[in-house]
């Protein structure tokens, strides 16, 4: 015998479907605020390296040209305190070969040599022993004898092209200003120079006065080369650079005024033992510690 459905249990039974429906959707709701929530939180954090990115691209682009690597500057960059910088790690490189060489021009120069040299005052002074004469010496062929704790390196100076420069280094060898003064600047990167001719050792020194540049119009800078450290232009002290390789990445803003005559591979050896990479501007102190002991002047 049939029987009718009973009208009771249909309801319970449409009571129970439309729960499990209310169920499902409250499920189905709460998984599609998981799913929002999880893409929101892959937004953020893509922007937030994206914004990391940004920043060491930007730190990054600072300490390669905030402070021009093309500058072996004698001017002071702050240095990093202990408690905010990483300990630098040394560089040892594999340097590239010590050519073209430099050499003395032969001829006269295209521009006239200065008769009249002036030196301005900018203090302090490193050890005061006054200033050049005002009047230069162009047509000496006058030879530098630097004698450091690695060897010897014997320079002939440009005194028909770099007159004031040339005038003032002969100068401050004479008075001793460069005796026991140690090279406090190495670069084996980009550029390839020994910087000295600071008796402080921090790259900060001068002699107290500064004069403006000479021989730079379409200065190159081959190995060998002689040349003024500055802080800009017309800023020339007491600083110089010695090229040991290559001839690229310095623009022909530093007064060349001599050529290494002999001891150039001293200058590399101390450059193959590498730096400490603690100056900002590029380079650090040479591992393999350099002094000029004294400076003697001769003719050549």
């Amino acid at each position: 015998m049939n029987r009718t459905p009973n009208r009771k249990a249909v309801r319970v039974s449409g009571s129970k479907e439309r729960q499990r429906r209310l169920a499902r959707e409250r499920i189905e709701r709460q998984q599609q605020r998981r799913i929002e929530r999880s893409h929101k939180i892959r937004q953020r954090t893509a922007i937030a390296g994206s914004a990391v990115a940004v920043v060491a691209i930007a730190v990054g682009a600072y300490f390669l040209f905030g402070v021009s690597s093309s500058k072996p500057s004698a001017s002071a960059t702050s240095k990093p305190t202990a408690s905010t910088s990483p300990t630098p790690s040394p560089s040892k490189p594999v340097l590239p070969p010590a050519s073209p060489l430099a050499t003395v021009p032969k001829g006269a120069p295209k521009t006239p040599p200065a008769t009249h040299c002036s030196y301005q005052p900018s203090p302090p002074a490193a050890r005061n022993v006054g200033k050049p004469p005002a009047k230069p010496n162009s047509s000496a062929k006058s030879r530098a004898t630097i004698v450091t704790s690695q060897g010897t390196v014997v320079v002939d100076l440009l005194n028909s092209r770099a007159p004031c420069t040339v005038n003032s280094f002969v100068y401050l060898a004479k008075k001793g200003y460069f005796n026991n003064t140690p090279c406090p600047r190495l670069v084996n990167s980009g550029i390839y120079v020994l910087q000295c001719g600071d008796p402080t050792g921090t790259g900060r020194g001068g002699p107290g006065y500064k004069f403006a540049d000479e021989n730079t119009a379409g200065a190159t800078y081959p190995a060998g080369t002689l040349a003024m450290a500055n802080a800009g232009p017309g800023t020339n002290g007491s600083q110089f650079f010695i090229v040991y390789a290559g001839e690229g990445g310095l623009q022909p803003n530093y007064t060349p005024f001599g050529v290494v005559a002999k001891g150039l591979d001293i200058v590399r050896k101390v450059a193959e033992a590498g730096n400490d990479n603690s100056n900002p501007a590029g380079g650090g102190k040479p591992l393999k510690k350099v002094t000029i002991e004294r400076v003697t002047i001769s003719s050549y």
